[in-house]
């Protein structure tokens, strides 16, 4: 996937493009089988800091790097503190480039590639202040629509 095949996605080519990744998933190459969040991996190591009331996840992205990522349950900010990246969703392909930053709207599945060596930070409420990452990803992302939708009608 390069920066000009990016085009403009539906929600069944993500899923087919997270699909055909982790069938592929080697630990070296491709990391993750869908079942969890990586967030010990080698292709895209992650950060975590904590501060009162918010957590912060700070992914660092080689040049070429993909990532899909979950579906946050909840309206944040993430901003692009150095490179370039373009991101696909369902709806919309497009380029960001450092400094920036976006307020996330809860729901949506992003593609992130890495047309450049990239910082990626998402910040999110933390209202507990648990470290415990298992917790925190339970609260804050869903791994698929079908778990995002369940959450949407619990809390409804």
């Amino acid at each position: 996937m390069s920066k000009n095949k990016v085009t403009k996605n539906s929600r069944e080519k993500i899923l087919a493009l997270e699909k055909s990744l982790i069938n592929i998933s080697d630990g070296v190459n491709v990391e993750g089988d869908g079942n969890k969040i990586v967030r010990d991996g080698n292709i895209a190591p992650i950060k975590h800091t904590f501060a009162d009331g918010v957590y912060v996840r700070q992914m660092d992205m080689k040049k070429d790097t993909v990532v899909v990522g979950a579906i946050h349950k909840h309206l944040h900010v993430w901003f692009l503190l150095v490179g370039d990246v373009t991101i696909a969703t369902e709806d919309t392909t497009e380029d960001y480039i450092a400094p920036c930053y976006i307020v996330s709207t809860p729901g949506v599945k992003r593609v992130i590639y890495s047309n450049e060596d990239s910082i990626f930070v998402n910040v999110h409420k933390n209202p507990t202040n648990t470290k415990d990452l298992d917790k925190l990803e339970k609260e804050i992302v869903a791994l698929n629509y079908e778990e995002y939708e369940k959450y949407i009608n619990k809390n409804k």
